[in-house]
């Protein structure tokens, strides 16, 4: 039987050094609910000659990942997310669709900053942060190959 769907529960998220190669990165096992969000700015191309209609052009591509973490200070990506947070620093990701090294995985890698690490503290539920990264280089949309 042929599976026509990625369960979001086999994503991964890798993290390491800021322009790190996609082997070196470690996988992040503290994250819930990851959003991927690409977008690119427009142009307005328009001429005379289209008919009276509006014409766009994608210009500069973004891209931006939300996610939950639980509030860990003795989990190093926790903690270099964090830091990076703190000290306006950027972390290398792959924010991949399965293993790095599994046939068919794809996504963004590149370094991105922390530009929110907003923290939860609801009654019944243990501490949280919701961590929005973006995109400050751009490394490569990785696929890959194989089965």
């Amino acid at each position: 039987m042929s599976v026509d769907f990625i369960l979001g529960m086999n994503a991964k998220l890798y993290q390491g050094a800021n322009d790190a190669a996609l082997a070196e990165l470690t996988e992040v096992g503290n994250v819930k609910d990851l959003t991927v969000s690409l977008s690119a700015g427009e142009a307005d191309v328009t001429t005379r000659s289209n008919s009276g209609w509006r014409a766009t052009a994608p210009t500069l591509r973004e891209c931006e990942l939300n996610f939950k973490m639980q509030w860990k200070p003795s989990d190093t990506v926790f903690a270099a997310i964090k830091t990076a947070f703190l000290t306006s620093a950027t972390i290398c990701l792959a924010c991949l669709t399965d293993a790095k090294d599994a046939a068919g995985a794809s996504g963004p890698h590149g370094n991105f900053a922390i530009t929110k690490f907003d923290r939860s503290e609801a009654l019944e539920e243990s501490i949280s942060v919701d961590v929005t990264v973006k995109m400050s280089k751009y490394i490569a949309w990785v696929d890959i190959a194989g089965a």
